[in-house]
């Protein structure tokens, strides 16, 4: 599917699903990873990940343009297009548009990474584990404000 073929589809789903024209512009990024789209405020662009349309086919697709457009069409008229607000909710349960996006396909695992580091109070014992390494110099512990020490932990690469 072309940005053009995109762009008359989101324009299609706008006047069905919402009675109202997208007047902006609807275009692929093959760079986003986590996402399954993004609207953008200033520009009122949309952006859509091309590979969940190779992954989950038009259907899935489809919602996540019907999210975005609940972004798009609640900000252009000055009204709650956040993901927290009750408008963007109800907006989205009544034209039928994915809360969340379904992970792509062979990217479980990439974003949880074990924990590799534990930092350890000299004072009470009190553990904390970390996924990055950090100065142990730099952080006191929250219990007793006692001096930390950082070991490995779990398995490491």
């Amino acid at each position: 599917m072309t940005d053009e073929q995109l762009q008359a589809w989101v324009e299609e789903i706008s006047l069905r699903s919402f009675g109202l024209p997208f007047r902006h512009e609807a275009r692929f990024n093959r760079r986003l990873r986590s996402t399954g789209g993004r609207y953008f405020m200033k520009s009122h662009h949309i952006e859509i990940n091309p590979a969940q349309l190779a992954a989950y086919g038009v259907e899935e697709v489809e919602k996540i343009i019907k999210h975005e457009l609940c972004h798009y069409h609640l900000h252009i008229m000055g009204r709650g297009y956040r993901h927290r607000d009750p408008e963007f909710k109800a907006l989205l349960n009544r034209v039928g548009g994915s809360r969340y996006c379904q992970s792509l396909p062979g990217d479980q695992g990439r974003r949880t990474l074990p924990y590799r580091y534990m930092l350890k109070c000299t004072s009470c014992g009190m553990e904390y584990l970390r996924k990055r390494r950090v100065d142990p110099r730099r952080y006191r512990c929250g219990k007793c404000s006692g001096s930390l020490h950082l070991s490995s932990y779990g398995q490491q690469n």
